[in-house]
């Protein structure tokens, strides 16, 4: 068993995910139960995801959790798109949540290579 909070890609997926509800309280109220949701649970999802994955026995397990939440990571870098094209995200929170998506995306690919190298 893992400590999550002690693993640096958990601690960036964390704060992505405080950013995301930050900058999703700027969305229009009609998309509260819409992007804005769809926004949050999947950004909530990639921190989830690792601390559940941390928390099973085998290796195996774990990165299948790290795959899942690769898929996460992915859907939240669209919803920052669609978001950004539809007016709701300004270019510059745009940017920054794009850039921080993609590396916490990097970060995941390389642990999963790591563990697949490690079995």
């Amino acid at each position: 068993m893992r400590d999550f909070r002690k693993m640096q890609v958990w601690q960036k997926a964390h704060n992505l995910t405080l950013l995301v509800y930050r900058i999703t309280k700027k969305h229009p109220p009609e998309e509260i139960y819409g992007l804005t949701s769809q926004t949050r649970r999947a950004a909530a999802s990639i921190p989830a995801n690792i601390a559940e994955g941390c928390g099973r026995e085998r290796v195996a397990d774990f990165r299948r959790f790290l795959g899942m939440t690769m898929g996460s990571a992915s859907e939240l870098e669209y919803h920052f798109l669609l978001a950004h094209d539809l007016g709701f995200l300004h270019d510059s929170d745009y940017r920054g949540a794009q850039r921080d998506v993609i590396e916490v995306k990097r970060m995941l690919a390389s642990l999963i290579v790591k563990l697949k190298a490690d079995r």
